[in-house]
């Protein structure tokens, strides 16, 4: 038999449809993938066709890479099902809906211990990059403010964080009109320090952002020695800066398992956090919090008030509509689990990371830079001399469906190359045991002690089954 050589045009032309062939299902010619088809099509049919591509997704469950939830219980799938047409905005139509909200921003001010006197508030956001964003452009008015009642200069704002922030503070930064004072990283420090804040810090700053649990390595910044700094430059110079607590991956962690640890409104400089429910709040994305210590701490001039709803309703939000049934799933998290039950699952889940890391350390192949200490992340460098990088080795144990991140250090650490791994909640003991012989068997491999593909052992159970 002959074949015919195709046309490449027509190769590529047809590369911008769905066929008929695709699918069990049948339809008359072909839908488009990037126009909008003439015609309709079966239901089941192009739920079949969206289905079957994104098998080509990876496997969430096997994602190590990302913080973000994967897994909810079915009864959370139920409330996610049944509220997600809900408008989180429109509190005239769905007035329950913000009752709950509310409610849950008791619950957070108050694990955040604010003071019993304080006039909390706070907002559900799109993720802790809205929130982030709110929280910094409520303090450059705050101080754009007190500095025009001095009868003194705003056209210098400054803002001080350090390269282990996630990128939204150098967006806020850009975006906003603000100068980043960004604090290196050096290659044996990945998180700022008291010393390299007072370096920067001056009467234009409008916040020292810290972080509670960093995207690099898995670390903190060590609020509590910030909060003593500021207290001290209030005290002799007058400049009352706040502090923004990013607590993004750490806000549903460390108050569970590490509760003395002094992070949040205990600390008197500390007027903002935000956390992120679609992280360790066990939620799917994408909701986020932010917590105010005062409702004072939002300027009153950015606060806008719309009346197209149904009745007044006053908001501060980059976004504005959005599904109410992320904030819903939180409410069920925190009546379902309580501090009891969110307390046993992160204490699993930093135990499941803390043995992953000890597996790890003991190969003798890596450096472990965060063996979970405080945060379920485990941060490692290959050793040296090697002869592959954890590139490679990533790539390697995407074979066998493990995503694993491998990544360089900012400015002054960029010669450090890591990989990490991030714990969840459906990460179990016998997971760990899998994907360390996964990585041992990769690395092999790597090294050239080893040429079959990357696939498990065979079993040494001597016991015969019958299928």
């Amino acid at each position: 038999m002959i074949s015919k050589k195709m046309n490449l045009k027509k190769l590529q032309d047809s590369k911008k449809h769905y066929h008929k062939a695709c699918s069990s299902g049948y339809f008359e010619g072909c839908l488009s993938k990037y126009e909008i088809p003439e015609k309709k099509a079966p239901a089941n049919l192009v739920y079949r066709l969206i289905h079957d591509e994104l098998s080509l997704d990876g496997n969430p469950t096997l994602n190590l890479s990302s913080f973000v939830t994967t897994w909810m219980e079915p009864e959370a799938d139920r409330i996610i099902t049944e509220n997600v047409g809900k408008n989180l905005i429109d509190h005239f139509q769905y007035p329950q809906t913000q009752v709950i909200h509310d409610r849950i921003i008791n619950m957070l001010g108050r694990l955040y211990n604010a003071p019993e006197d304080a006039d909390f508030t706070g907002m559900a956001c799109v993720g802790s990059s809205e929130a982030i964003m709110l929280a910094l452009l409520a303090h450059k008015w705050t101080w754009k403010n007190c500095r025009e009642k001095e009868k003194k200069a705003v056209d210098k704002p400054n803002i001080i964080f350090g390269s282990d922030a996630h990128v939204c503070w150098d967006k806020f930064a850009k975006y906003f009109d603000v100068e980043p004072r960004v604090i290196p990283m050096e290659p044996d420090r990945f998180t700022i320090s008291r010393d390299t804040v007072e370096e920067l810090i001056d009467e234009n700053t409008i916040c020292v952002g810290a972080i509670l649990g960093t995207t690099f390595t898995g670390e903190m910044d060590p609020i509590e020695e910030i909060n003593e700094l500021l207290v001290n430059i209030k005290e002799t110079k007058g400049w009352d800066i706040p502090i923004h607590v990013d607590a993004a991956s750490g806000g549903f962690v460390i108050p569970f398992v590490n509760p003395e640890l002094r992070w949040d409104f205990r600390l008197s400089h500390v007027k903002s956090i935000n956390v992120s429910s679609h992280k360790y709040g066990l939620v799917y994305p994408s909701i986020g919090w932010l917590i105010f210590r005062e409702k004072n701490n939002i300027p009153e001039d950015l606060v806008f008030y719309v009346n197209y709803l149904g009745e007044e309703t006053p908001t501060y939000s980059l976004n504005f509509s959005s599904s109410s049934s992320m904030m819903l799933a939180q409410y069920y998290n925190l009546l379902r689990f309580g501090k009891e039950g969110y307390k046993e699952i992160m204490t699993l889940i930093l135990e499941n990371a803390r043995y992953l890391a000890t597996l790890i350390e003991s190969s003798d192949k890596f450096d472990i830079l965060n063996s979970a200490e405080f945060f379920p992340v485990v941060t490692v460098k290959l050793k040296q001399p090697a002869n592959y990088t954890v590139f490679e080795l990533s790539h390697k144990l995407r074979e066998r469906g493990w995503i694993l991140p491998a990544y360089t250090l900012p400015k002054n650490a960029e010669n450090l190359s890591l990989m990490r791994v991030v714990v969840k909640e459906n990460f179990s003991r016998e997971m760990a045991d899998m994907l360390f012989d996964d990585i041992m068997r990769a690395c092999e491999i790597l090294e050239g002690n080893k040429e079959e593909e990357l696939e498990p052992e065979k079993s040494t159970d001597e016991r015969h089954f019958i299928t």
